[in-house]
């Protein structure tokens, strides 16, 4: 059995033209396990997720997938590697003027040469898997979000892939259709033995399900450790993250040179 991390990042750095998005960031995704990346809005969480899957290429660097260095592989090489790959977009992104059952098997028809009887077994398969083979005639304007999301997720899974990332997969969600898919990204990574990567703002919910944390913070890891390292983390970054107060490192107030008093005497005069 292969013990090698199925994701390895190393020393990794990233910019925008001169605008610096991730420095020196190192990180690490076991195989079978599931991995939260998280941190305020801005601070470099989707981009590390396009990093892994080639869409960008580092400043400095490297990741490695299964043992390749992804910026690295031709393009021949990165098909073959995102065939092996899921992805659950933030809201779905499902096919609007397809059935949910053309949804599921879009990628089995596109990147198979599987015969259609073949496929019709595993789309329900994979529908039935997230609770929703008998809604495989529905179109996706007749779903609920909480469905949409379900119906999204039976799609990443559909080749099995080796690593599955969730682009803040719980947003949106009514906190029923929450739990729900949180169980099943649990569920389905342990029936699949996949790798996942969550990137995600709701901590509570993703403490229940994953295995290790790794937050970040203008660009760079500032903790990690399991869910019960991160709930007594004394961080006060990740403490105010976790708990979502409102004083801490993290400033509630828009930064500003004048004080409000001052502000309001001066209208006044």
């Amino acid at each position: 059995m292969n013990q090698e991390p199925l994701v390895q990042i190393r020393d990794l750095s990233f910019s925008y033209d001169n605008r610096k998005i991730l420095s020196g960031v190192n990180l690490t995704i076991p195989r079978g396990k599931v991995v939260a990346i998280m941190g305020s809005s801005g601070c470099g969480k989707t981009t590390t997720l396009r990093l892994i899957g080639g869409q960008l290429k580092p400043t400095s660097g490297e990741v490695r997938v299964n043992g390749q260095v992804v910026h690295e592989l031709d393009s021949e090489g990165l098909y073959a590697m995102r065939r092996r790959t899921g992805m659950l977009f933030q809201f779905g992104a499902l096919f609007t003027d397809m059935s949910v059952y053309d949804n599921v098997a879009f990628q089995m028809r596109e990147h198979t040469d599987l015969p259609e009887a073949l496929i019709h077994d595993l789309v329900l398969m994979k529908l039935h898997a997230v609770g929703l083979r008998g809604a495989h005639k529905l179109m996706p304007s007749e779903l609920s979000g909480g469905m949409a999301r379900r119906v999204a997720l039976a799609r990443s899974i559909a080749l099995d892939p080796m690593l599955m990332m969730y682009d803040e997969p719980f947003a949106g969600l009514d906190p029923i259709s929450l739990s729900i898919v949180g169980v099943l990204i649990r569920k389905l990574n342990d029936a699949l033995g996949a790798s996942s990567i969550i990137v995600t703002h709701d901590v509570q919910e993703s403490l229940k399900i994953v295995d290790y944390i790794y937050f970040v913070s203008e660009g760079r890891i500032v903790a990690e450790g399991t869910a019960e390292e991160i709930r007594n983390s004394k961080t006060p970054y990740v403490h105010q993250f976790v708990w979502g107060e409102a004083d801490g490192p993290v400033p509630f107030q828009y930064p500003t040179h004048n004080a409000y008093g001052d502000e309001l005497l001066q209208k006044a005069a």
